[in-house]
């Protein structure tokens, strides 16, 4: 007898009814410029990738989420703007964010996995004109390894703060 009779089907919790929706938003109407934002067949994967990126956004007062219980793939996410901003703008800036992000990350992969192929290490990718620029090798490309730019990411402005343009 297994000992995972009552663990529901790993395919399952990741799909959704016919009549469900993935995504929801309501607003709060007890605070103003807040909303609670609801994701179906997703986990703390997703939740925190996205309250990491609205906590960047200068609009958004408060972002956190939850994940009710393990065995349910439903994400709650809690969102309050300022009035410059409403919670459901502040939620599209940062997944646009996140996917510039995660586009440059594959980029930035399938460069490195292609001068492997060509028998280039990081020393020889960092040659200046190259990917790497003059400042040197830079594996994240955020500027502190030795060169490149983050798209979508938040603009160097010579030392100061982190200054984002939406």
């Amino acid at each position: 007898m297994s000992g995972r009779i009552n663990q529901p089907n790993r395919v399952e919790s990741w799909l959704l009814q016919e009549d469900e929706k993935r995504l929801t938003i309501t607003e709060d109407p007890k605070i103003p410029n807040a909303a609670t934002v609801i994701i179906r067949a997703q986990d703390h994967t997703l939740g925190n990738m996205l309250r990491a990126q609205l906590l960047l956004d200068p609009s958004v007062m408060f972002a956190g989420y939850k994940l009710a219980h393990p065995l349910e793939n439903v994400i709650t996410i809690k969102i309050q703007t300022d009035e410059r901003s409403n919670p459901a703008d502040a939620l599209k800036r940062a997944c646009h964010l996140l996917i510039a992000q995660t586009t440059n990350i594959k980029k930035q992969f399938d460069d490195q996995a292609r001068n492997i192929e060509m028998g280039m290490g990081p020393e020889q990718a960092a040659m200046p004109g190259t990917q790497g620029g003059a400042g040197g090798y830079d594996p994240y490309g955020d500027g502190f390894g030795g060169g490149g730019t983050v798209v979508g990411g938040p603009v160097r402005d010579a030392g100061n703060a982190d200054v984002y343009d939406f």
